[in-house]
C-alpha cells in the first residue's frame, strides 16, 4: 500500500521549497473537498465513517460522466483502434490512470484526516478489483496496453573477476659506461665486448697479409681507433 504521503503513482505529497504545497499536494486537497461534498450531496447524506468501498465505487461511476476518454463499446467498428479515423457515438469516460491516481490520493487524504489505515475505504479489495477491471476493459477499448515501467538496475560485478594493472615493459638495460644502442654493435662485423672493460673489440689483419694478433677496441664517443696497449 502506497504510504500517506504518495499516490499509486509513486508521486510524493512532501511540499516544495519555501512553504508552499506541492502540486500533488494541492490535488489531494481539491479530492479530498469534492469527495466530502459528494458525501453530503449523497441522498441520504453520508458521514465519513460510515462510507465503504461500495460508495467510493458509486463516487468513481458518478465521476465518468465528467470525463473526456473516448472508450469504444464492443459493437463500435473503432473498437480496439488506438487511433480511431472517425468519430463514434461511444461515451467519454474518466481513464484509467487518472482513476488510479485519484484513489492513491484519497486513500492518503484519509490517513491524514485522522481515519485509520484498516478502516480506508479506498483501500478495500473492492476498490482494487474495479480498478483493475478498468484498466483491462480501457486497455481492449482502446488498443492501449498499459504496462509499468521498469526500472534499469545497473548490472552486478562478475564474481571472482579483479582485473590487473597492465605490467609495464621493462627497459633494456644499457652497456656499462657507455649509452651506444644495442643495435648499433651490429654494424661491426667480428665484434664483441670485451670481458672486463665492455669496449667493442675486433681482429685486423696487418699490411704483411699476416694473421697478426693485434686487437683494437672503439671508442663509443669519437669513432676513432685506440691501439690495445693504451688499455694495459
Amino acid at each position: 500500500m502506497p504510504s500517506a504521503n504518495s499516490d499509486s503513482s509513486g508521486n510524493s505529497g512532501a511540499p516544495d521549497g519555501g512553504g508552499r504545497p506541492s502540486r500533488y499536494e494541492s490535488q489531494k486537497r481539491r479530492d479530498w473537498n469534492s469527495f466530502r461534498q459528494y458525501l453530503r450531496n449523497h441522498r441520504p447524506p453520508l458521514e465519513l465513517a460510515w462510507c465503504s468501498g461500495a460508495h467510493v465505487l458509486e463516487f468513481l461511476r458518478y465521476l465518468d460522466q465528467f470525463g473526456k476518454t473516448k472508450v469504444h463499446a464492443a459493437g463500435c467498428p473503432f473498437f480496439g483502434h488506438p487511433h480511431p479515423p472517425a468519430p463514434c457515438p461511444c461515451p467519454l469516460r474518466q481513464a484509467w490512470g487518472s482513476l488510479d491516481a485519484l484513489v492513491g490520493r484519497l486513500r492518503a487524504a484519509f490517513e491524514e484526516d485522522g481515519g485509520q489505515p484498516e478502516a480506508n475505504p479506498f483501500a478495500a479489495r473492492a476498490v482494487r478489483l474495479y480498478l483493475r477491471e478498468v484498466r483491462d476493459s480501457q486497455a481492449k477499448a482502446r488498443g492501449i496496453a498499459y504496462e509499468k515501467k521498469k526500472r534499469k538496475r545497473p548490472f552486478p560485478p562478475l564474481q571472482g573477476y579483479n582485473p590487473q594493472p597492465p605490467v609495464p615493459m621493462a627497459a633494456a638495460a644499457p652497456v656499462i659506461g657507455y649509452d651506444q644502442p644495442e643495435s648499433d654493435l651490429n654494424l661491426v662485423s667480428g665484434g664483441y665486448q670485451h670481458h672486463l672493460h665492455g669496449h667493442l673489440m675486433f681482429p685486423t689483419v696487418d699490411a704483411s697479409g699476416d694473421d697478426a694478433a693485434v686487437m683494437a677496441v672503439a671508442e663509443a664517443h669519437s669513432g676513432g681507433m685506440i691501439p690495445l696497449s693504451v688499455l694495459n
